[in-house]
């Protein structure tokens, strides 16, 4: 996948929504021996440790928005953190809620275009974050940052956007949970949707194959942004918003194996991980497979595994 250092990069992001835990998840995935399983497919890993969050500023509350100061600091920090990140490697964002991706993608995107290249994302998640402050019911800013990052407006005191992603440039692969106002916003948008209702009738490969041609065809960079939540929760248990439905083991391995054979990601968040919720570790073990199977690894050359011992 990647001849650069893969570089593990914590995130402990929690303020994006009102059910806490998500800022354990960095260490959950380290104790899920995520840098031993990348080191043992001869990648060279290293771990940088967590970003820290920048000073907290006073905000103006808005409405029913759920800790803006807290997730404005954490974007303030993460976009130079991705920047950075993308000139010395592959960056691995250890999440934390999804409101990272306010920060990772922002960055990512303007060290893309600092080269010259497009910036695609692939958003693989039961929700769509397409969510401004103003339009979130729920006032939790974990379910915004696709609408931060393709320039939707009503993001005031968030870093300007530089590099916004284009909309024609984004994936979403697994919703299942998206609001009615969110479906019209998209249905407005290029955006490229698969829902589990397509992947049901027509497979998980098709879709992803026609996204990543395109990539190729732009010689584009590839993030992508993983939520546990994508997965269904008899696998993985340990996220505040499970719904269920969602991918099967098989169908995520998939994805991480086409997306290797691709050699176009350049980037991964890995998000919404609650440690507080797992089932001894079971969920933590799984991305950290996933992330094995992005970076090489088959399913049959994975060691068994007992959840039961």
């Amino acid at each position: 996948m990647t001849s650069k250092p893969c570089l593990l990069i914590g995130a402990p992001v929690d303020s994006g929504k009102r059910t806490r835990g998500c800022l354990m998840g960095p260490d959950a995935f380290r104790t899920a021996g995520l840098a031993e399983h990348l080191s043992s497919l001869g990648i060279d890993t290293r771990d940088l440790g967590d970003v820290a969050q920048a000073p907290l500023r006073d905000l103006p509350t808005t409405g029913k928005v759920h800790a803006l100061a807290e997730t404005v600091a954490w974007t303030e920090a993460l976009i130079p953190a991705a920047r950075e990140a993308m000139a010395e490697g592959f960056p691995i964002f250890l999440g934390g809620d999804h409101s990272l991706s306010l920060g990772t993608v922002a960055g990512v995107a303007e060290y893309a275009q600092a080269k010259g290249r497009p910036l695609f994302v692939l958003w693989l998640d039961t929700h769509s974050d397409f969510h401004t402050p103003a339009t979130s019911g729920s006032g939790n800013l974990h379910g915004t940052p696709v609408g931060y990052v393709t320039g939707l407006p009503g993001f005031d005191h968030f870093p300007a956007l530089t590099a916004p992603v284009p909309q024609a440039n984004v994936c979403m692969i697994g919703l299942r949970s998206v609001d009615l106002e969110e479906k019209q916003a998209l249905a407005e948008t290029e955006i490229d949707v698969h829902d589990m209702r397509a992947i049901d009738e027509h497979g998980i490969a098709a879709p992803l194959r026609e996204f990543l041609a395109r990539v190729e065809a732009a010689n584009g960079l590839l993030h992508v942004s993983l939520d546990v939540d994508f997965l269904d929760p008899s696998i993985a248990p340990a996220v505040g918003t499970t719904v269920p439905g969602g991918a099967t083991f098989r169908e995520a391995h998939l994805v991480m194996e086409i997306l290797h054979d691709s050699e176009l990601v350049t980037s991964l968040d890995l998000v919404e991980l609650n440690p507080f919720l797992d089932e001894r570790g079971r969920t933590a073990s799984l991305m950290v497979d996933l992330t094995a199977s992005l970076m090489g690894r088959r399913v049959f050359d994975r060691p068994t595994r007992s959840f039961a011992a």
